[in-house]
């Protein structure tokens, strides 16, 4: 779902004033925390002991039930991202059995396609009636809208990873960390007219 030509011309595109305001006021949001039936975790291998100490973080304080790591092999690496971060959540305590894998995905959309069948097998997406959806900060809103593509029904939350050694507040002066949000943010109109998205609006008293 993404393509490099198009990536480097966003990139190289300086976007304006107003979309900047757009992207803090639309993209770069999330959620109040509130306890969640599921924490549907959009796997990665940027991050990763950010990702692991906020999943922590949310396991201490009760904010999830079960957890699915979805995440498959990229990078030439040998192990999928659901096994490095799997292992890192049973060491830092979360019960293995209360883990669900998901090998395969390659992209945010595949990580919702592959995960669905899993929840309906194990849990039943009856029995689920809040996720919370943990990624990286730069995709942010584009993983609840994926979510709601396939699953419309259920209350989505949202929980940004920022893994930059920028704080959020300041994330248009670090060149990397602006590049990476802008261009997926970018992604956004192209991604819904192609239908692989669709609108979501979070609650107003779901928002923090």
């Amino acid at each position: 779902m993404s393509d490099d030509g198009t990536r480097r011309s966003a990139i190289a595109d300086e976007p304006s004033a107003d979309e900047l305001a757009r992207i803090d006021e639309q993209h770069l949001i999330r959620t109040r925390l509130e306890p969640a039936d599921l924490l549907l975790v959009f796997g990665t291998r940027e991050g990763v002991p950010e990702f692991l100490a906020t999943i922590s973080m949310l396991w201490s304080a009760h904010l999830f039930r079960y957890a699915l790591v979805s995440g498959g092999p990229t990078w030439g690496m040998s192990e999928t991202e659901c096994t490095v971060l799997k292992r890192g959540m049973v060491e830092a305590g979360i019960p293995s059995a209360l883990i669900l894998e998901e090998h395969r995905a390659t992209n945010t959309g595949e990580n919702v396609l592959f995960s669905l069948p899993i929840i309906d097998r194990v849990l039943g997406r009856a029995s689920i009636r809040r996720v919370a959806c943990l990624g990286k900060i730069c995709t942010s809103r584009r993983y609840p809208m994926t979510l709601h593509r396939h699953w419309p029904e259920v209350e989505k939350l949202l929980v940004p990873v920022n893994y930059f050694p920028t704080p959020r507040a300041r994330w248009r002066e670090d060149d990397a960390f602006r590049h990476r949000v802008v261009s997926e943010w970018r992604k956004i109109e192209p991604y819904k007219a192609r239908g692989f998205i669709v609108d979501w609006e979070p609650s107003s008293a779901s928002l923090g």
